[in-house]
């Protein structure tokens, strides 16, 4: 397998597996939580090289997990005392372990090296260079099977937990009256999201394992409302701007998790846009329609309180209708044309009469 088809399955894997543990996050509003566990994982991976006496990857794992933990612990603490927030909870909290971490390397461990490139960014491109290798045989890269075992478990989770996580994250009072345990389904929720950040951590990179987390369940929510649709198009988000960035990557000779990255942000931007129901054109769209009818609205109530006798005929005039709702020549005219082609008024002798259908609509909307 060539070393292009390794980091195009590593990409994958780190789709589907951030994809799947930040529905839910983002459904919680909780979505800088991955953010604050990434920062917040150095002084885990401190105290694994301690207890290991020198680098060791599974109790560098623990000790991430753990100290992710520790940081979801120490917001909802604070967040429970009701005088901070949950954003400015997690403002306290990760900087601090942050510096916790600094402070001991740089105080006990002073001639350690740490790659903040690669601690931050990330270079998936060395992931064919860090091969699973059993009985003489190499299986690919390590950060496959890591982020590939991740993605599975995260699936058995949400499959095994579906309805009480929908239950907690939609109505909690709800799930603790029927003996759910909102708690515990929160921190199993937090344990999904540290383990998969920590295993995303070493393969592509803070930055980008947040940006996965995150950035694909929010394009999926302005893309649909319900649940059941939404998880398959986080996935589909997260799997396809991973293997889009990849792509353009190796196209452009750029940074491939930085590329990612800007996929990800370049499809949420589209989404922002153009998403049919929650886009910015189509909620535009949508506000203007109102508008149109309801100037519509208040034109056929005009002229059906002013119905078009003798001596009542200059007020159904455009000119008239102009100067009384206090509209340009231009807006009464369209506004008029667009009720004429609707089929509810029609012009005769320079004056405007409802039809039957525009009496109807007037007697219905004043009726409301």
């Amino acid at each position: 397998m060539s070393s292009g088809s390794q980091i195009a399955l590593v990409a994958v894997a780190a789709g589907l597996a951030c994809s799947l543990a930040g529905v839910f996050l983002v459904l919680r509003r909780l979505a800088m939580v991955a953010d604050a566990i990434s920062h917040a994982v150095l002084p885990g991976l401190v105290a694994g090289y301690v207890l290991a006496n020198g680098p060791n990857l599974l109790f560098g794992f623990l000790g991430a997990v753990v100290s992710g933990l520790l940081t979801v612990y120490l917001v909802e603490t604070l967040n429970k005392t009701r005088r901070v927030t949950s954003d400015t909870a997690i403002g306290l909290v990760f900087p601090a372990m942050f510096a916790l971490g600094v402070y001991v390397i740089s105080r006990y461990f002073p001639n350690l090296h740490i790659d903040t490139d690669a601690v931050l960014h990330g270079e998936i491109a060395f992931a064919p260079f860090d091969t699973l290798a059993l009985g003489g045989r190499e299986y690919g890269p390590v950060s496959f099977w890591v982020l590939g075992g991740l993605g599975l478990f995260n699936a058995l989770v949400l499959t095994a937990l579906y309805k009480e996580l929908k239950l907690a994250t939609f109505d909690a009072a709800l799930s603790a009256t029927l003996g759910f345990a909102p708690v515990v389904l929160h921190y199993v929720l937090m344990t999904v999201v540290a383990v998969t950040t920590v295993g995303a951590f070493s393969a592509v990179g803070a930055i980008l394992a947040v940006a996965l987390i995150v950035v694909p369940a929010v394009t999926a929510s302005l893309l649909t409302t319900r649940l059941n649709q939404l998880i398959p198009l986080a996935i589909a988000v997260g799997v396809g701007s991973a293997l889009a960035g990849y792509g353009l990557a190796t196209l452009w000779n750029v940074s491939i998790s930085g590329m990612m990255a800007s996929t990800l942000g370049a499809v949420f931007f589209l989404a922002l846009l153009f998403a049919p129901a929650r886009g910015i054109i189509s909620q535009w769209s949508r506000r203007r329609r109102q508008r149109e009818e309801f100037a519509t609205d208040v034109l056929l109530i005009h002229l059906a309180t002013h119905l078009s006798t003798p001596e009542e005929a200059v007020e159904s005039t455009l000119l008239h209708i102009e100067r009384e709702l206090g509209w340009s020549p231009d807006r009464a005219s369209q506004i008029a044309v667009r009720a004429e082609r609707a089929g509810l008024l029609q012009a005769r002798s320079g004056s405007l009469q409802l039809t039957q259908e525009g009496q109807a609509r007037a007697t219905q909307v004043a009726a409301h």
